[in-house]
């Protein structure tokens, strides 16, 4: 059952989240084929500075990683008309929380109670 208030902007939202969607495949795919060193003899301030460059890389891509499987899962949520749905509770998603975060599963309150358990 989806969310009778966005049911008629799914197509839009659809469409948003196929757009970040493929700008996270290409941020994937050239974050994983950078190279940070010129496979040179590097000093130790080039070291640390190559150790934190890869450190940030790393954690860069987690967070779209992480982006990039709640947006496969917002799509399938989408095809199997779930959209819209908090997967927590059962209620409905607030339109405003779901135009500015488009690939959320939860409502608010459980969203804050998922990240107060941690």
């Amino acid at each position: 059952m989806v969310n009778k208030k966005i049911s008629g902007k799914l197509k839009e939202i659809q469409q948003e989240l196929l757009r970040r969607k493929a700008a996270l495949e290409q941020d994937l795919i050239r974050l994983s084929n950078e190279k940070l060193s010129d496979d040179q003899v590097q000093d130790a301030g080039d070291q640390a500075f190559t150790l934190t460059m890869e450190a940030l890389r790393a954690s860069l891509q987690n967070t779209e990683n992480e982006e990039y499987n709640r947006i496969i899962k917002a799509l399938e949520a989408i095809d199997e008309g779930t959209y819209g749905i908090c997967v927590d509770c059962g209620s409905e998603i607030s339109e405003k929380r779901l135009k500015h975060y488009p690939n959320a599963s939860r409502c608010i309150a459980c969203q804050e109670q998922a990240e107060a358990l941690g």
